[in-house]
């Protein structure tokens, strides 16, 4: 089992988010949290997907001496596509209140990239989910971003938070990944370790 392989092998997670520790520590595995500063910048030409595995590349990249040849480091990079816009994290409450109210009654896609570095060997994937909202009013916006502060997600919210409860129409895809860690993908990545 997947589970016993990785006792002997040191995980590394590239990421401060709470999210994605929790769903990773959720998969059963034990990992260190390590992360770097990595530079966040890429080409506005390439795709919402080139994009999103580039800046997923970039973290892993910066494990790269042999300190970290040993272990299996992951990193993930996840942003929210609305038509053929971006939307990443957002500088304050007047910025989240924008994105949210473009996505309410609409569907937007959820990109998560994964890379994984281990002894040399660097892969990577991207996950995509689509998600559709309700119709929101000012109030119900103003009221998530006033109690639950999203400056820190992409597109401005969390699914598994009260927004997502009220507010999600239908998703089509993996949950997790809108979290920001596709969960079934990864295990099964890993596998080809």
């Amino acid at each position: 089992m997947l589970i016993e392989r990785f006792k002997n092998i040191p995980i590394i997670l590239g990421s401060q988010s709470p999210r994605r520790k929790e769903l990773l520590a959720k998969l059963g595995f034990d990992f260190e949290v390590v992360v770097k500063e990595t530079d966040e910048n890429f080409d506005a030409q390439q795709s919402p997907q080139e994009i999103v595995e580039h800046i997923a590349v970039n973290k892993v990249k910066a494990f790269d001496n042999v300190a970290f040849s040993d272990k299996l480091v992951i990193t993930a990079d996840t942003v929210v596509v609305c038509g053929t816009d971006i939307l990443g994290k957002p500088r304050d409450a007047a910025e989240a209140f924008e994105m949210l109210n473009r996505l309410q009654g609409g569907s937007h896609k959820v990109l998560t990239a994964v890379a994984l570095q281990y002894q040399g060997e660097l892969r990577a994937f991207v996950e995509e989910t689509a998600v559709t909202f309700y119709s929101l009013s000012a109030a119900e916006i103003h009221y998530y971003i006033d109690r639950h502060r999203p400056f820190d997600k992409a597109g401005s919210y969390g699914i598994q938070e009260w927004i997502g409860f009220i507010g999600i129409r239908s998703i089509t895809g993996s949950y997790e990944n809108v979290v920001g860690l596709p969960t079934a993908r990864l295990y099964q990545e890993m596998k080809r370790i």
